[in-house]
């Protein structure tokens, strides 16, 4: 079998793109210093200031799960609370990780139509309980694009910035797949980050084109104050740094990052009006970015997983996940359509 066929359970199954690979291979001519004190790392830092229009202080973990948990426990004690939402992948997908990382910060989980958080959902959970035996609400958390691949717009962050700052609530953005909703806002990274309340934000590599490596973005300069100690501590200060820095590098040079996201973005896009004219395929979620979530008769949905087809059927709320990444083609994604027919026809 193709071993193609699995790419639609994920873009992590994804290999590297030719831009990456190019800086990867780049930055393993010769020698150079350790732990993030080489030229691609330093490039890669600033390059990141220039994207987002800001001076920010950047650290690179090795997955999500650190940058993610690490982040959100530099900016809370084990005494407060994470607001974020219930299908978020800090709740339902890190095996506790964050809570593990801040020693004990527990996760408030609020509903929200398509996988986002609203204010009033913000403000409620945050005024439930003001009294000393409740952990303290400290962080807002959202993600961009969400876990079942919608998008915050700027009005409906702006609103999440004003609870915030009503609340004196740090903001932390999950960006698994943040170069997605850039590409499909048309909106520059800083509109949709810092300029729309965002303290920190975890900027995915790993699903836009890169063997491994996330970039951990401080807005807010204040709150990284000793973040270098505690990824050392986490073991996530990677030796051999410009492994993961000049990947990175790769991707902003070349303007891969976004071409990377807006072809994901066409391919689910494609996928989606496939689906549509199928009888007995029912959408799920607005497909806003990467990911389509679509129905399907449990018959079929089992026929086409004997047939060799991989997506997840556990994220959302049921149904079936479809997702496209830098590499998906029209090609395969034909044959899964016709694959989804027969399965249909025969169920």
């Amino acid at each position: 079998m193709n071993n193609q066929l699995e790419q639609f359970a994920s873009d992590n199954n994804s290999g590297i793109c030719p831009e990456a690979l190019e800086y990867m291979l780049k930055a393993n001519q010769g020698s150079a210093p350790a732990y993030g004190n080489d030229e691609w790392t330093q490039k890669a830092t600033d390059y990141f200031r220039e994207l987002f229009e800001i001076d920010c202080e950047v650290f690179f973990a090795f997955n999500g799960t650190a940058a993610n948990s690490l982040s959100l426990a530099a900016l809370c004690q084990s005494y407060h609370s994470v607001i974020c939402h219930e299908t978020s992948h800090i709740e339902t997908d890190e095996c506790g990780a964050p809570e593990f990382a801040s020693n004990g910060s527990k996760l408030l989980l609020a509903q929200g139509e398509n996988g986002k958080l609203t204010a009033e959902a913000i403000e409620s959970l945050v005024t439930k309980r003001t009294d000393i035996h409740y952990p303290k609400p400290k962080v807002i958390s959202i993600t961009q694009s969400t876990e079942v691949g919608t998008l915050y717009s700027i009005d409906e962050l702006l609103s999440i910035k004003e609870i915030a700052s009503k609340h004196n609530l740090k903001i932390h953005m999950d960006g698994a797949r943040f170069a997605n909703a850039v590409a499909a806002m048309n909106k520059s990274p800083a509109e949709i980050s810092w300029k729309s309340g965002v303290d920190v934000l975890c900027f995915c590599g790993t699903k836009n084109g890169m063997a491994l490596g996330e970039a951990i973005i401080f807005f807010n300069k204040g709150l990284a104050e000793d973040f270098d100690y505690r990824c050392k501590q986490a073991g996530q200060l990677a030796s051999k740094m410009r492994f993961i820095s000049a990947p990175w590098l790769g991707l902003l040079e070349t303007g891969a990052w976004l071409k990377n996201a807006r072809h994901a973005n066409q391919c689910a896009e494609y996928l989606e009006n496939k689906l549509l004219s199928i009888d007995g395929v029912e959408m799920m979620f607005p497909r806003e970015a990467n990911a389509v979530f679509a129905k399907l008769p449990e018959h079929a949905i089992q026929i086409l997983k004997a047939k060799g087809w991989q997506f997840y059927t556990f994220i959302g709320v049921g149904g079936v996940r479809f997702m496209s990444s830098w590499n998906t083609t029209q090609l395969r994604i034909d044959e899964l359509v016709n694959d989804i027919k027969s399965a249909i026809a025969e169920s």
